[in-house]
C-alpha cells in the first residue's frame, strides 16, 4: 500500500478519523479491521505497511518513524477525532538491555503525540499500557488501586506514559485513557515468538516445547477480540481513566499446554529447564473496574480462541 497522507487543511468539521500508531501490527491490525466495519476511517502509522486486506480507500497509510517530527506531523491533523497509540518497544529484555532507546519510542513520542492532540484540538487518546507498571506482587491479584512500581525499563515507560495522560486529562481536558493489557492471543501472530505461537509451531512439526520451571506459574490470555472490544469500549465512552483488560482467568503454563493440545488435538512434548531468574511466578487480574465503568466482558473461552489460532497457523483444513 503507498504511503499516503492527511492535508493539514483538512475541514475540522469533518474529525471522525481514527489514528492508529503500529497499526500493521498484530493488535493494530485487528483494531483498524474493526473501525472499518463501523465505517470509521482510518490512518495507520507504522514502519512496515499493513496487509493487502486493508488496501481500502478509508485508509491512510503514513509511513515512518514516529520519533520524527514529519512522521507525526503527516499522521495527524484537524481531522483527527483521536489516537489509538499501540506502537511501542514492548519487549522487556530489549528495554534492559536499551533503556534509552526504549524510553525515546515509549515516553518522548507518547508526549510528543500528546502535544499535538493539544495543538489540533484532537479528542481522545487510547494508550497501550501494561500491568508491568506495578511490578512484581506474587500470587495476589492485580488491579487499578495498585502503586505503581516498575522493576524493568518498560514498565517504567509504560508508567511515565500513564502519568502523562493524567496530566494532559487535568490539564487540557483530553480524553485519555490506559489500558493495562494481559497476555493477548489469536489469529495473526505467526510472526510472533510468544509461547502460544511456539506452542502451534510445535504442534505442526511434531517437535516439543521447553517450560522453564515446573510450569506452576500463571498467567492471563486474553483473545484478541476481547482486546478490541475494550479499545471499542473506552472509545465510545470517551473513557478517562485506567483499566485492566484481560480474560480475568489465570492459568498456569501446563494448564496452557493442555489447553493447546484440546485445541489442536495433537499431544505436545514438555521438556522441563532450569526457570529463568526474575521471572513473575503469576499475572492474576482483575477486571472488574473494565466491566464496570466501560462495559467491557471478555467473551471468548480459552480453548475455543486457540483454535482460532490454530486454524491461522493452517493447522485445521
Amino acid at each position: 500500500m503507498p504511503s499516503r497522507s492527511i492535508p493539514p487543511e483538512a475541514d475540522a468539521a469533518q474529525a471522525d478519523r481514527v489514528v492508529v500508531t503500529g497499526g500493521s501490527g498484530f493488535v493494530g491490525r485487528s483494531v483498524v479491521r474493526a473501525f472499518l466495519k463501523r465505517g470509521t476511517p482510518v490512518t495507520i502509522v507504522d514502519l512496515q505497511a499493513p496487509p493487502a486486506d486493508l488496501d481500502d480507500p478509508r485508509v491512510t497509510f503514513v509511513e515512518g518513524d514516529l520519533r520524527e517530527a514529519a512522521t507525526r506531523e503527516r499522521a495527524i491533523s484537524q481531522a483527527t477525532a483521536g489516537i489509538i497509540h499501540l506502537a511501542a518497544i514492548t519487549s522487556v529484555l530489549k528495554s534492559v538491555e536499551k533503556p534509552a532507546e526504549t524510553y525515546t519510542n515509549n515516553v518522548e513520542v507518547t508526549h510528543e503525540l500528546l502535544e499535538l492532540c493539544r495543538q489540533r484540538g484532537v479528542g481522545q487518546f487510547i494508550l497501550a499500557s501494561t500491568n508491568a507498571v506495578v511490578g512484581d506482587i506474587g500470587h495476589g491479584t492485580i488491579n487499578e488501586e495498585l502503586p505503581v512500581r516498575p522493576l524493568t525499563p518498560y514498565g517504567a515507560t509504560k508508567a511515565a506514559c500513564e502519568m502523562l495522560l493524567a496530566g494532559y486529562a487535568g490539564s487540557y481536558g483530553l480524553a485519555t485513557t490506559a489500558l493495562r493489557f494481559t497476555n493477548i492471543y489469536g489469529p495473526g501472530m505467526n510472526q510472533k515468538d510468544s509461547f502460544i505461537p511456539r506452542l502451534m509451531r510445535a504442534a505442526l512439526s511434531g517437535t516439543g516445547v521447553e517450560v522453564y520451571g515446573d510450569g506452576s506459574q500463571c498467567r492471563d490470555f486474553v483473545h484478541i477480540d476481547d482486546v478490541v472490544q475494550g479499545i471499542l469500549a473506552a472509545w465510545d465512552k470517551e473513557y478517562t481513566g485506567t483499566a485492566v483488560i484481560g480474560s480475568g482467568r489465570s492459568i498456569s503454563v501446563l494448564e496452557l499446554i493442555d489447553a493447546v493440545k484440546a485445541a489442536t488435538e495433537i499431544d505436545i512434548p514438555v521438556t522441563h529447564v532450569p526457570a529463568k531468574n526474575g521471572e513473575m511466578p503469576a499475572v492474576i487480574v482483575e477486571v472488574a473496574k473494565a466491566q464496570r465503568e466501560l462495559g467491557y466482558h471478555p467473551a471468548v473461552e480459552l480453548t475455543e480462541g486457540l483454535r482460532t489460532v490454530w486454524s491461522d497457523f493452517g493447522g485445521a483444513r
